[in-house]
C-alpha cells in the first residue's frame, strides 16, 4: 500500500550513504551484524558568516540550510536566496541573500535546547511569534488515521537501522514530503527549506513528527505557518501553553486508535467510527509506543 503513495520525496533506506553495517554481539554472546544510521558535520553559512555546524545524515543538506536559518528567523520568507551552493568534501552548505546580513550579535544569544543533535533556539526568536495568525481548517479523524497508518507502513531508515526522528507534510490524509534525520529538528528544518524554495502553501497542510511536542518544535510549526500538528509521542508543558496561544492544533501520543488533543481542538471533526480503526501493529511500533 505504502508503495503507492504519491509522495513528493520520501526516505530512502537502501541508500548506501545512510547506512553502515557493523558487526557485534547479541545478549546472549552470539555473533551477529546491524545496519547503524550515519551521521555527519555540515556547517551552515549565511553569506559570509558562519552559523552552525549540525549533525545530520546530508541527504538534503540545501533544504536544511535553508529551513534552520527560516526557523531561527534568520532568513525571512520575503528574502530573495540567490544562490545555495554546496562543497560535499568541505561539508559546508552557504545560503546567499539579496539582502544584507549580520548575526553576531545574536549569536551571543543562542540558548541550548531539548532538541538532539545540538539544536538551539535564540534569544529574540519568541518575538516572531506575536503577529502570526494561523488559517482556519480541520482535521478529519479519518484522515488522521489514514494519515498515520500510511506513515507507519512506508519503508523508511528508522525501520532499517533506526536512531532517527521522522517528519512529514500532509495534505488531509495524503503524505506529501517524508524527511528523516537524526534530530527531529533537523528533520522539521528540511521540510520548511523544501516549503520555502517550492513556494509551498501551509494554510491546508498537517505536520507530522514522531518526536515530543517541546517548544521549539510548536514554534517551528507555527512559524511555517502550518495549522496542525501531529506527534506519535507526548508533551511539554510549554509546547502545550505556546500552541494554545498561538491556535495551533496539537495532537500528540497518536497511535492505533487513539490520539489526545491538548490545543485547538475545535478544528478536529470526528467522522470515523473506531471499530473500524486498526491498532498499531508490533512490526511497525516505534519509539514511544509504550503509555507516556
Amino acid at each position: 500500500m505504502s508503495d503507492e503513495l504519491p509522495y513528493i520525496i520520501r526516505p530512502n533506506p537502501a541508500d548506501p550513504r545512510l547506512t553502515e553495517r557493523v558487526r557485534g554481539i547479541d545478549q546472549t554472546g552470539a555473533p551477529m551484524e546491524t545496519s547503524v544510521t550515519v551521521e555527519r558535520a555540515l556547517t551552515i553559512f549565511l553569506n559570509s558568516q558562519e552559523i552552525v555546524t549540525a549533525m545530520t545524515i546530508n541527504d538534503y543538506p540545501e533544504y536544511l540550510a535553508i529551513g534552520y536559518l527560516l526557523n531561527q528567523n534568520m532568513l525571512l520568507q520575503d528574502d530573495e536566496v540567490t544562490g545555495v551552493d554546496y562543497d560535499e568534501e568541505l561539508s559546508v552548505v552557504v545560503v546567499r541573500t539579496k539582502r544584507k546580513t549580520d548575526y553576531e550579535k545574536k549569536l551571543k544569544k543562542k540558548v541550548q535546547t531539548s532538541g538532539c543533535a545540538q539544536g538551539t533556539v535564540f534569544g529574540d526568536l519568541m518575538e516572531a511569534l506575536e503577529d502570526v495568525s494561523l488559517p482556519d481548517a480541520e482535521l478529519r479523524t479519518s484522515w488522521l488515521y489514514r494519515l498515520t497508518h500510511a506513515i507507519n507502513t512506508t519503508p523508511s531508515l528508522y525501520l532499517e537501522a533506526g536512531a532517527i526522528h521522522g517528519c512529514v507534510l500532509a495534505q488531509q490524509d495524503k503524505p506529501l514530503v517524508y524527511m528523516e534525520d537524526v534530530g527531529r529538528h533537523n528533520a522539521v528544518d528540511k521540510i520548511a527549506g523544501w516549503m520555502f524554495k517550492e513556494k509551498i502553501s501551509a494554510s491546508d497542510k498537517i505536520f507530522y513528527t514522531t518526536g515530543r511536542l517541546t517548544s521549539e518544535m510548536v514554534i517551528k510549526t507555527v512559524r511555517m505557518g502550518i495549522p496542525i500538528l501531529i506527534s506519535r509521542s507526548g508533551f511539554t508543558a510549554w509546547g502545550v501553553e505556546l500552541a494554545r496561544n498561538a491556535n495551533l492544533t496539537l495532537i500528540g501520543r497518536a497511535r492505533g486508535k487513539r490520539f489526545v488533543a491538548l490545543a485547538g481542538e475545535s478544528r478536529i471533526v470526528f467522522d470515523q467510527d473506531l471499530a473500524f480503526v486498526e491498532e498499531e501493529s508490533t512490526k511497525h511500533r516505534r519509539k514511544a509506543a509504550v503509555e507516556d
